[in-house]
């Protein structure tokens, strides 16, 4: 049957003996890249844990798998235990990763080179990770793009034997709008993916269900705080902060040395795939609510390894999931709607063969159209989020709603519209009533028309679209002007008014801020116009350059509604002089200006 890899159960006793057992080996041979100070090598032994870093976990305690690398006798004198064997004979198909797995890997160590030297990344460590997270991307069941042809989603972490984390996407990366669920072949928590998303590949996007994104994100998060993983503290707290387990700590080293005594690329879609009944759950972090291995006790959790056969099946051909009600206590609980769990089959049921190498994975229902549901038509104003989010639907030909579908949403046109983090490509996965649903759009401050495109993923599926457009913010107005003193506007010929001249401005008995007001010196004869005629004497303002005039325009009310005029000066006239006020809405304000001689030139008849 299809490789179900989506279903992780918690873990159980004898996992956690086994991957001890190897970290006790590795930690005792001194293997490369384990050597360090007494402590360091047996920190399981002398009690001491690793310190989580304090970054937000990616996987939020989800579970992982637990398959163990091939084992081969030390060929030391009295020695007993195994270790990882050298990638010869059976142990090749496990040292084969799919070449587009292995390029992101080796990429995004490149990358991490170049921006984070110190940090000293080896991509077997991001193998390693992605061994234990997804089998390598199921197999390497990627496109061309490095995308997995359908979404790797851990199970709900709803704190029923994991961390409780409610929904922090609106189900946008992983179909569940209730709580989080781990995505992509590197397994991120959407909220810990909205802070180290990245984009791996140049598209312009970043998408956790694309290896070269995921694996230059998991990089940048395994280098964060400083840390030099060369050194072995450094790299337990980096592996850690993935998953706050001592059994994971120990599975992912295993896998890490292997893959460092040598692999080579097979082609994608043809990786040995983990075994489903071998897999673990993390400890969980005291931030992010249940503990792990709260249920892990062999209860209810799936069959662990039995600590006799890890030489793993050098094989794509994945093995069947447990039967309901089988040995061990296993479970098999029904697919969770958005998983890319299809359940276990109906007996009788013919069990479909794997994928050809290199082809797209089957899936229950193929999609033969998208439909655009909700508000079609999308509308905002410049730099504000747009009320409506694109939401499509996947159909099959008889209208049947298809689950687990990525659907990648893309702005085109001339706007600075943009999905959050500045994206302008985005990728959902429908949930179990066929429904994708894109993140919030932010309109920027270019108004007018653009298109937001939906297109399924990896086929040939005729695109929805959604008509955008961004208008202009409205202009601030005001219905009433008035002084905010009553003092009597009074100066001298050749001189200025020592009062300023302040107003506000409301808009229905509220202060109007930021509205775009003019003062002009207008003549008394035209005062009753409704297009009042500019004063050529008496008071005036000054430019910039010091030079009269008697209009301004570009002034604005401030965040109380209120305007302050720049200081009023006199020419040599004498007389009663009208200030006329105008604002955006219609509000109108004139205010008299009187200029007298000065005393001294004052005569007596």
């Amino acid at each position: 049957m299809a490789p179900h890899i989506g279903r992780r159960l918690r873990k159980g006793a004898a996992t956690t003996a086994v991957a001890a057992v190897v970290m006790a080996a590795l930690t005792a041979s001194q293997a490369p890249g384990f050597a360090g100070t007494a402590p360091d090598r047996h920190h399981d032994s002398a009690g001491e844990t690793p310190t989580p870093p304090t970054d937000a976990p990616i996987d939020g305690g989800s579970s992982y798998h637990t398959d163990l690398p091939p084992l081969r006798k030390p060929g030391k004198p009295g020695a007993s235990i195994d270790l990882p064997g050298l990638p010869d004979g059976v142990a090749a198909a496990e040292a084969g990763i799919p070449a587009t797995v292995l390029d992101a890997y080796k990429k995004a160590e490149a990358a991490l080179n170049e921006s984070k030297p110190g940090c000293n990344l080896p991509w077997q460590l991001l193998a390693a990770i992605g061994k234990v997270e997804s089998g390598q991307a199921r197999g390497g069941r990627v496109d061309a793009e490095g995308t997995t042809y359908s979404p790797i989603l851990g199970p709900v972490l709803n704190g029923n034997g994991f961390a409780r984390i409610t929904d922090t996407d609106g189900g946008a990366y992983d179909g569940d709008t209730t709580h989080d669920r781990a995505v992509g072949p590197m397994q991120f928590i959407p909220s810990t993916w909205a802070t180290w998303g990245r984009d791996g590949n140049g598209d312009g996007e970043r998408n956790p269900n694309n290896i070269y994104d995921a694996a230059l994100a998991a990089g940048a998060y395994l280098c964060a705080n400083g840390r030099d993983l060369s050194v072995k503290a450094h790299l337990d707290q980096a592996i850690l902060g993935y998953n706050h387990s001592q059994e994971y700590l120990a599975t992912v080293l295993s896998w890490f040395e292997y893959y460092k005594k040598g692999t080579h690329a097979v082609p994608d879609g043809t990786g040995v795939l983990p075994d489903p009944d071998k897999v673990g759950s993390g400890s969980g972090s005291g931030k992010d609510g249940g503990k792990g291995d709260k249920g892990g006790n062999g209860d209810k959790g799936g069959k662990g390894g039995n600590g006799k056969d890890h030489s793993g099946s050098g094989s794509p051909t994945p093995l069947p999931d447990p039967t309901p009600g089988g040995g061990d206590n296993s479970t098999s609980e029904p697919p969770t709607p958005g998983s890319d769990d299809p359940g276990t089959p109906t007996p009788g049921t013919p069990t479909p063969e794997p994928p050809t190498p290199g082809t797209p994975a089957p899936t229950p229902s193929t999609v033969a159209k998208l439909k655009a549901v909700g508000t079609t038509e999308l509308t905002a104003t410049a730099g504000t989020e747009f009320a409506a989010k694109p939401r499509v639907r996947a159909e099959t030909t008889d209208g049947k709603p298809v689950p687990g579908v990525l659907v990648r949403y893309e702005i085109r046109g001339e706007t600075d519209a943009r999905f959050p983090g500045g994206a302008t490509r985005v990728t959902a996965i429908t949930g179990s009533d066929g429904t994708a649903t894109a993140p919030a759009l932010r309109a920027g401050e270019t108004t007018g028309s653009f298109t937001v495109r939906a297109t399924v993923v990896g086929r040939s599926v005729d695109a929805a679209d959604f008509p955008a457009t961004v208008k202009a913010r409205p202009v601030p107005q005001a219905d009433a002007l008035a002084r905010t003193d009553d003092k009597v506007l009074k100066a001298e010929t050749g001189g200025s008014f020592a009062d300023t001249v302040a107003v506000k401005a409301t808009y229905k008995g509220k202060a109007a801020a930021g509205v775009a007001a003019t003062a002009t010196m207008i003549t008394s004869d035209s005062a009753k116009a409704d297009k009042p005629t500019q004063n050529d004497k008496g008071p005036y303002f000054k430019d910039a350059k010091g030079q009269p005039i008697r209009t301004l325009t570009a002034l604005k009310t401030d965040a109380n509604g209120q305007l302050i005029l720049p200081k009023i000066y006199t020419d040599d006239q004498t007389g009663t002089f009208l200030l006329r006020l105008t604002t955006a809405g219609g509000a109108t304000l004139t205010i008299e200006l009187t200029v007298t001689q000065p005393a001294a030139q004052e005569t007596t008849e």
